[in-house]
């Protein structure tokens, strides 16, 4: 054991070739993760032409920093607030999700995908209530 020891030392090139690979593995374990709380929120019943704000708290429960890179909506009604910045892994915050409902009526049942670095499928947040005519 001693002399395998020696010859990794000894030979400096082959000790900074297995430095560089116990380095890189430890990066490539190193991973996003946004972990929400609550994935699908009732707004009730609202008004049409009321504005709907939903609060969807998450936190980066991985050990590298979380990116959400974009979001995808079904319909121009519906906006999304996200962080732009990187998120620190162990950091809670908050993505909002803003339904107008002017141009909507009754039963609504809608998602939201969000495209982040912490997973290859996009994370589906969900959202319904009923709008009532005026």
């Amino acid at each position: 054991m001693r002399n395998s020891t020696f010859i990794i030392l000894k030979n400096p090139t082959k000790f900074c070739g297995i430095f560089c690979l116990l380095l890189l593995s430890s990066f490539v374990r190193a991973q996003a993760k946004l972990e929400l709380k609550d994935t699908k929120q009732n707004f009730g019943f609202v008004k049409k032409g009321e504005v709907v704000k939903l609060n969807y708290e998450f936190k980066n429960s991985g050990n590298a920093p979380l990116i959400i890179s974009g979001v995808e909506i079904g319909c121009s009604c519906t906006t999304v607030d996200f962080p732009k910045e990187p998120i620190l892994p162990n950091v809670i915050n908050t993505i909002t999700i803003i339904f107008d409902t002017k141009t909507v009526y009754d039963r609504q049942d809608r998602t939201v995908l969000i495209n982040t670095n912490g997973s290859a499928k996009p994370i589906k947040l969900r959202y319904k209530g009923v709008v009532l005519s005026k």
